[in-house]
């Protein structure tokens, strides 16, 4: 039996020996890396927040140069004026004398007095005109002679003379009174011609009506037409 009891003093001394020294160490050694890595990784946390933070509230300049590009992109804008307007604008001339169709024309604004002849029918064969300056512009209302001597304004009428009075400028010419220069200043009508009307009222005993101009070699339909509204008996 002594056997039997030694085994069983030396296994109960086992149970009462204390654990060796590093295992013991390695138990508290865990939980001290733990508490390290996790204030590593929060530090890491903490410095990436604050670094997007910084970048988001960084000054943006190119924010605050936008409104100046949009501002200078509009004050380059051309405005519009009232140019349109002007283009569209127009001229009213009145083109007498020798041309085919004398009377008032529209053309538009900047136009010539070229342009107010053509426009007229053009110059008739043999009309010249003279000093008339065919490159300037044309002025609205205003009278282009074309042949003839340029109409002079006519004062205003005395009181209690009437409105034809014989001589007044602007008023129809009297065939049987006109001499052969104020003939010839007529629309159409030249030395020649003018010599002819002379010649017919001198041999008719003057004239009675304005259709007999008809009469005379060398006016046509379309030459008395002109004539008609211009001259009286």
């Amino acid at each position: 039996m002594r056997p039997a009891t030694e085994d069983r003093l030396h296994t109960l001394m086992g149970r009462l020996k204390p654990p060796d020294a590093p295992p013991a160490a390695r138990l508290h050694a865990t939980p001290e890396r733990s508490h390290v890595r996790m204030l590593v990784l929060v530090g890491v946390i903490a410095a990436a927040v604050a670094a997007g933070y910084l970048w988001l509230a960084r000054p943006r300049p190119q924010d605050s140069a936008t409104p100046t590009a949009t501002a200078s992109l509009a004050d380059t804008r051309p405005t519009l004026s009232a140019s349109p307007a002007a283009a569209s604008s127009s001229v009213v001339v009145h083109v007498l004398g020798k041309v085919e169709h004398p009377g008032v024309v529209t053309l538009p604004s900047g136009s010539r007095v070229a342009e107010a002849i053509k426009a007229a029918g053009g110059a008739r064969p043999g009309a010249k005109t003279g000093t008339l300056n065919l490159a300037r512009k044309l002025v609205d209302g205003e009278q282009i002679p074309v042949g003839i001597r340029a109409p002079t304004p006519s004062p205003p009428p005395p009181a209690g003379a009437g409105a034809g009075a014989p001589g007044t400028p602007g008023t129809p010419l009297d065939l049987n009174t006109a001499t052969p220069d104020q003939l010839d200043d007529l629309p159409g009508v030249g030395p020649v011609l003018a010599q002819r009307i002379v010649a017919y009222r001198t041999q008719h005993g003057g004239f009675r009506s304005i259709d007999q101009l008809q009469d005379v070699s060398g006016i046509g339909s379309h030459r008395f037409a002109d004539l008609k509204p211009m001259v009286r008996v």
